[in-house]
């Protein structure tokens, strides 16, 4: 095709080309307007109404409802729940990500099945599940109460409940993670002379720090936030196996909606939090893993 030609073709396809590039601005903005009112709609006005109705009975008011008895035995009970599951789960998280990022196994996908069960699997049916295997008349519950040990409804019961539903968090941060950044590092560190554990501890938990980070901040909110798995084993004991989410059902049950709102408006502060943890995370997690890949070219 000659010069004129192909200058004739450009100005005859020019106002198609610029058609096309504002269909696709309007649609990009209305996306956008939908994506905004969605937001606005169904996660900004909630927690909105959670912390104006926390607020409206006064300041005097708000702390007394979130440091009367019940609410504080709920705040330690969650933070306890918190602090023994969550890091129980970065062990089990990190050990079964090694196994199924490092290792071809005979069960490996079997095993990443199951670390994936609890996304699939309600925590109501887990909760059932401990209380058929260690209740008063499960499986293990009459060994146990002759030995005097109490799992369901109390403290071990609610444990083990929020470690089913929060354990793929750190595990499923881990594995694309280590299977992205390889295994020559490591290698390397034990063809100098490191010990495996050396080579874990300077090597791998370096490399994986941001995403084991990220994983570790998400189970915690939802161990924080459970409820479904902890309402079935813990037998709703006020003052004593109520965490916040089941002492908020059960004021707002009673009709206390400002001190029901006072103890959600404490579960929102912290998920805001987690969010802005997370938000941080995900930044300096993007910039190590730009870094490494520049590093390894």
């Amino acid at each position: 095709m000659s010069e004129a030609g192909r200058l004739s073709a450009a100005r005859a396809s020019a106002p198609l080309r610029d058609a096309a590039l504002r269909e696709g601005a309007l649609a990009r903005a209305l996306v956008l307007a939908v994506a905004c009112a969605f937001l606005a709609l169904f996660l900004a006005a909630p927690l909105a109404t959670v912390f104006t109705e926390a607020s409206r009975p006064g300041l005097a008011a708000y702390v007394e409802n979130v440091s009367e008895p019940d609410a504080l035995a709920a705040i330690r009970l969650t933070l306890t729940v918190a602090a023994i599951g969550v890091p129980l789960n970065v062990v089990i998280g990190v050990a079964g990500a090694w196994a199924i990022a490092r290792f071809r196994f005979p069960g490996r996908n079997l095993l990443i099945t199951l670390v994936d069960l609890p996304f699939s699997v309600s925590p109501v049916i887990a909760g059932l599940v401990y209380v058929l295997l260690f209740g008063a008349q499960g499986y293990f519950g009459p060994w146990l109460k002759e030995q005097g040990i109490d799992i369901i409804f109390a403290l071990p019961g609610i444990v083990l409940a929020t470690m089913f539903v929060t354990f793929p968090f750190v595990a499923r941060e881990l594995i694309p993670h280590m299977e992205t950044i390889g295994a020559s590092e490591e290698e390397a560190a034990l063809l100098l002379g490191a010990s495996p554990w050396r080579m874990f501890f300077f090597i791998v938990l370096p490399n994986v720090k941001w995403s084991l980070l990220y994983g570790v901040l998400l189970c915690n909110a939802r161990a924080m936030g459970e409820f479904g798995a902890v309402a079935v084993v813990s037998g709703r004991i006020r003052g004593l196996t109520t965490t916040m989410p089941l002492h908020v059902e059960i004021l707002y049950n009673e009709y206390m909606g400002a001190a029901a709102f006072a103890t959600a408006s404490l579960l929102a502060m912290l998920a805001l939090v987690t969010l802005a943890a997370k938000a941080a995370v995900e930044w300096r997690f993007a910039k190590s893993l730009a870094a490494h890949a520049h590093g390894s070219e």
